[in-house]
């Protein structure tokens, strides 16, 4: 079972020093979001709190929201302490180039329409507060229905210009390259895409870890909370957009291995690998040297490592730190799930 929406530190946890490395499975850390459902509860286990629960934060080296761990001899520990204390355990060669960890990953549940937003570059520098990096990101859709779209990318003849006056026009969306999502699909996002999504749709999200967006338009909405809408910075987002960046629409998996595993590539970039899985016989995840993330979004099953089994239940999200190498995933039944790994 997945643990609270927050865990509170355990004093009586043992010194990291004493403790050897395993499978680490984190809690959902909930946010709130005026475009959010309850759609949630369906694929986590950890209760949502009350109101429109848009976002769980799963894999996140933040100080803001820390995700913690959920159970073991390391539970309540944040990664950001665990990398700190074990860098070269968790990160193993990519404890160097990265102090925290490079990447956030979350499911979104958006019941209505997310702002129509857009993220800066690494290259962005007079854009990205202090400590800040870029924000190239990913979605795999998990549910959706006759109401949702994806929006990702511009259309042709799509200029600065063309878009100010479409603001003001109150017809932006035509600008936009618009999807009927289905099930499985998966929509790369790099740094500089204008991007929204909405209408009743589950996804899973990869992206750097990064927290900086900027608001292009937002459908009339108005914070229930506040009573007002939201702040635009239109700006901003006009001078983050890849204007040369033309849209693709859902990516074409690539399959790389039928047994014992359907192993698909979605995406491998310069941030982030992400493959897909499919199997009802065992199979191996993770590498040694390097970190590895595994995602179960369909079935469940276990993680074997050292001797001992780690329960993985549909919205369990495990970190296998580099110094415990390969795992086996024991499958029961169907199980798909998402393999995550970061780029040398």
């Amino acid at each position: 079972m997945s643990g609270g929406a927050q865990l509170g530190h355990r004093n009586d946890a043992p010194p990291v020093s004493q403790t050897v490395l395993y499978p680490l499975r984190f809690a959902p850390i909930y946010q709130y979001r005026l475009w959010g459902g309850r759609s949630l509860a369906g694929l986590l286990t950890a209760p949502l709190p009350d109101g429109p629960i848009g976002e769980a934060w799963v894999l996140s080296d933040r100080e803001d929201h820390a995700s913690r761990v959920a159970d073991g001899p390391l539970n309540g520990r944040t990664i950001g302490e665990l990398l700190a204390e074990f860098p070269e355990q968790v990160m193993g060669r990519l404890a160097g180039p990265f102090r925290r960890f490079p990447l956030l990953l979350k499911f979104l549940d958006a019941r209505e329409m997310l702002s129509v937003q857009v993220h800066p570059s690494d290259a962005h520098t007079d854009l990205l507060p202090p400590g800040e990096t870029g924000k190239t990101e990913a979605w795999v859709v998990l549910e959706a229905g006759a109401k949702s779209r994806v929006y990702a990318g511009l259309r042709p003849g799509a200029t600065e210009t063309v878009l100010r006056q479409a603001l003001a026009n109150g017809d932006l969306a035509d600008r936009l390259a618009s999807y009927a999502p289905k099930p499985g699909d998966a929509f790369f996002l790099p740094a500089g895409t204008v991007h929204s999504l909405g209408g009743d749709i589950v996804v899973f999200e990869i992206q750097q870890n990064s927290d900086v967006t900027f608001r292009l338009y937002d459908w009339n909405h108005v914070d229930a909370k506040t009573g007002k809408p939201r702040a635009l910075q239109v700006d901003q987002a006009l001078a983050c957009i890849d204007f040369g960046e033309s849209a693709g629409g859902p990516a074409a998996p690539v399959t790389e291995q039928t047994t014992p595993v359907l192993r698909e590539r979605l995406f491998h970039c310069d941030k982030f690998r992400l493959s897909r899985l499919r199997s009802e016989t065992p199979f191996s995840v993770g590498a040694p040297g390097v970190p590895g993330v595994l995602v179960c979004i369909e079935g469940a099953g276990e993680v074997e490592h050292g001797g001992a089994t780690y329960p993985v239940a549909k919205g369990d999200v495990y970190l296998l730190p580099a110094a415990i190498g390969e795992c086996t995933f024991e499958p029961r039944g169907a199980v798909t799930a998402l393999e995550i790994a970061i780029p040398e």
